[in-house]
């Protein structure tokens, strides 16, 4: 079972090839979500490596950091930032469900959604400069891809036990409901412990890591609470966005 959960978290949050599970269900997709901070560590080694490649070949940090964005995102097929884009293109055409739902599904991407991607990234490559821009370039590119790993508990929040789907059949009505709340608040607890260490190690307040995942935790409760009055639940497109703006908030806070 956890091997079948470990494949499916891989398949889902990145584009490395793995053997399909043998049976997906919701307990294994609950799991999945559970493993998120974990199955995107090649991902975030990606983005601590192409950290220090532009430090050694002395890069400008903003050419760096945009590498290193570049890399999560190849990673991940852009499918996170897809998420972002429909979630806010639904959100932004209609009051009505059904409208929105729709316009959610068609894939196709309006000026709201290709705005809201600029934006985000925008915030999440001004964050990471920063971040780069310590004085301890291979610590400060170690923190950045324990924030990346961090941004992905948004996916438990979105899995919460009561949180509804949206839409039935679709991507996330398999995941959804699936993580247990005392879960998720262990998770958040402990990626506030981790990117803690991982900030004080690399010179910043102790509390910083604390506070960062904080805001993070706060920016994704805002999104599933929006995404539950406004469709009715959560979609996969709204996991997408969460996780988006979880590490915008992250790289933010960290800055």
């Amino acid at each position: 079972m956890l091997l079948d959960a470990w494949r499916l978290a891989l398949s889902t949050l990145t584009a490395i090839p793995v053997a399909p599970p043998a049976l997906v269900d919701r307990r294994r997709a609950g799991m999945a979500m559970v493993l998120a901070p974990l199955a995107v560590l090649p991902l975030a080694v990606a983005v601590t490596l192409v950290a220090l490649a532009g430090h050694g070949l002395d890069l400008p940090i903003p050419v760096a950091a945009l590498l290193a964005l570049g890399a999560t995102i190849l990673g991940n097929r852009a499918f996170h930032l897809d998420g972002l884009s429909d979630t806010v293109d639904g959100m932004a055409a209609s009051y009505d469900r059904e409208r929105s739902l729709a316009v959610m599904k068609s894939g196709t991407s309006g000026p709201a959604g290709v705005v809201a991607v600029v934006l985000v990234l925008g915030m999440q490559a001004t964050g990471l400069v920063a971040v780069l821009a310590s004085p301890h370039p291979v610590r400060a590119a170690v923190l950045a891809g324990c924030a990346l790993c961090v941004s992905r508990a948004a996916l438990a929040t979105c899995c919460a036990r009561g949180v509804l789907s949206a839409r039935p059949g679709g991507l996330g009505d398999t995941y959804t409901g699936t993580v247990a709340r005392p879960v998720v608040v262990l998770m958040w607890l402990t990626c506030a412990a981790v990117l803690s260490l991982a900030g004080a190690w690399s010179g910043l307040a102790w509390w910083r890591g604390a506070l960062a995942s904080a805001m993070a935790l706060a920016v994704v409760a805002v999104v599933v609470a929006r995404a539950v009055r406004r469709l009715g639940g959560v979609t996969g497109d709204v996991f997408g966005a969460a996780i988006e703006l979880a590490l915008a908030a992250l790289l933010v806070a960290l800055s």
